[in-house]
């Protein structure tokens, strides 16, 4: 078995004093940017182990997983984790949360921050950006991805067909006689809101309806409200009679903005439930991306690559195919409550 690195060989490789590893391993903000970078890709380079969890790992307490989310208070990923952790803990292993906050630097803490913990697996929303840092990690532990893809090949992914069942939604809306369809909720920093805003272009586009842009809002972001949103469209004499929320929290803003307006008459379809939608008069209609679904398949995804870890540890030559990356698309479907079936 290799010798665990010590403190004095990443701060060698480095090039930077003991105390300055000491202060990065130990998430002091007072490092420099550029030479906090070298420290943890020293660490990365070299597995160091601090000496904390090091002493936990003896003690038998390192069998953990790491889940790494957008932000716990959206509804769908509160539901993702719950999912997680409990099969995960049925199956023995502990968990631990962080969140990216949408940013790219913030996932990559998040991520050095579970390796030096030394999580057995690690389950991943990433944001966009380039993930070439993750390379050294997937050396290390299983790094499952949820809700999207990263630019990088060889990752398990857990997901749902984004484009095609935001067609389907635009489909029940044009369905039921709407040709003035708004898109509320459009965010470049995410693949699978992009994916649901082509699959919104593509269903009108078969219709022969010409895109708005007007009609294809952000929001909720840090300095967009969804309901600001919509209240807006809604002033305007043109306004549309059909409104698709691209993630639940932007759901809510639609919610708040429809019913503080009064207007039932607006369709509205969520991509996703959120808390209340179902009390509302008339109730949401939703695409059900079933978090609790995405959540157990990426949590039996960790187990299989752990099983398989335990296997090649027997026997370093055997063949596990199941252990190799795949892509797992969850199934989707529309659940009509009422709100998606407002006829203009």
């Amino acid at each position: 078995m290799t010798k665990p690195a010590t403190l004095h060989e990443v701060a060698a490789l480095a090039g930077v004093s003991i105390k300055t590893v000491s202060r990065v391993v130990n998430g002091t903000t007072t490092v420099r940017p550029d030479v906090r970078d070298r420290v943890l890709a020293a660490v990365a380079e070299l597995q160091y182990v601090p000496n904390s969890f090091a002493r936990s790992l003896k003690m038998g307490s390192g069998d953990t997983v790491g889940v790494i989310i957008d932000t716990i208070a959206d509804p769908f990923f509160a539901s993702l984790t719950h999912a997680v952790e409990a099969r995960a803990l049925e199956a023995g292993l502990n968990v631990i949360f962080g969140s990216t906050g949408f940013t790219p630097e913030r996932e990559r803490r998040q991520v050095e921050r579970m390796a030096m913990q030394r999580v057995e697996a690690l389950i991943l929303a990433p944001v966009s950006g380039s993930h070439a840092y993750l390379e050294p990690y997937r050396k290390s532990f299983p790094i499952v991805l949820i809700d999207r893809s990263i630019e990088i090949e060889g990752f398990d992914v857990v997901a749902v067909d984004d484009r095609g069942i935001t067609r389907r939604a635009i489909d029940h809306l044009l369905a039921h006689g709407h040709r003035k369809i708004a898109f509320v909720g459009s965010d470049a920093r995410f693949p699978t809101t992009v994916a649901r805003l082509t699959g919104y272009e593509e269903s009108l586009a078969a219709a022969g309806i010409a895109v708005r842009p007007e009609w294809v809002r952000p929001g909720p972001t840090v300095d967009v409200d969804a309901a600001d949103v919509v209240a807006e469209m809604l002033a305007e004499d043109d306004q549309p009679t059909a409104i698709f929320a691209a993630n639940p929290r932007a759901a809510v803003g639609v919610a708040h903005a429809l019913h503080t307006a009064e207007r039932a008459d607006v369709a509205f379809i969520s991509f996703g439930d959120f808390p209340l939608a179902k009390t509302l008069r008339p109730a949401v209609t939703y695409v059900n991306q079933d978090p609790e679904a995405i959540g157990v398949a990426a949590i039996e995804r960790v187990l299989t690559h752990l099983e398989a870890k335990k296997l090649r540890r027997k026997d370093p030559s055997v063949e596990i195919p199941e252990d190799e990356p795949r892509t797992i698309i969850v199934d989707t479907d529309i659940v009509e409550r009422g709100s998606g079936e407002v006829a203009p």
